[in-house]
């Protein structure tokens, strides 16, 4: 074989590595609540106190009843055993763009109904509305220093540039 051919092969394969696995993730900002309902969903309030108890509860029914981790994985990226192969993958909660760019209530209003053109089916007749509030202390745990989506100005829940534009984070699946 030409020393030219195993370059581009090499060279192909080496692309073919570094691709994203999951190409067809959508725009990390696009909102998963449908727009007649996201005001409503970005005005919901997490009436349970920030505290270890309510965190540790919300674990163990993302870890169980709920069976949050079959799609987003134990460690909330994404990688889950039933991820394989969803289209779009699920959400990366570890992700700077998620923290950023929603508020808890839009999660909450996801959980308990889902998210259409997903594979996330809605929980709110498996889950109370305060096991939801509960699943939702506990993945901001994932969030680290990524604040929240509350008081952002304008594009409040959006980030400062709304949808599109330089400056917007892309697909989840660029930052696993």
């Amino acid at each position: 074989m030409k020393k030219s051919n195993r370059c581009l092969i090499a060279l192909a394969i080496a692309m073919a590595w570094t691709l994203p696995v999951d190409a067809t993730e959508r725009h990390m900002m696009a909102p998963r609540v449908p727009p007649d309902k996201l005001a409503e969903a970005r005005a919901f309030q997490n009436p349970l106190p920030d505290s270890p108890d309510i965190v540790e509860k919300g674990k163990a029914l993302y870890e169980g009843k709920g069976a949050c981790f079959n799609c987003h994985g134990k460690s909330g990226q994404g990688d889950g055993p039933a991820a394989v192969g969803l289209d779009p993958s699920p959400r990366n909660f570890h992700h700077h763009g998620f923290w950023r760019h929603r508020t808890e209530g839009e999660i909450f209003w996801v959980i308990k109904n889902g998210s259409a053109g997903t594979s996330m089916i809605g929980f709110g007749g498996v889950l109370s509305d305060d096991e939801i509030w509960s699943v939702t202390r506990y993945l901001r745990t994932f969030a680290g220093s990524h604040g929240p989506g509350e008081g952002m100005g304008r594009h409040r829940g959006m980030g400062r540039r709304g949808l599109g534009g330089d400056g917007c984070c892309e697909g989840e699946a660029s930052d696993r």
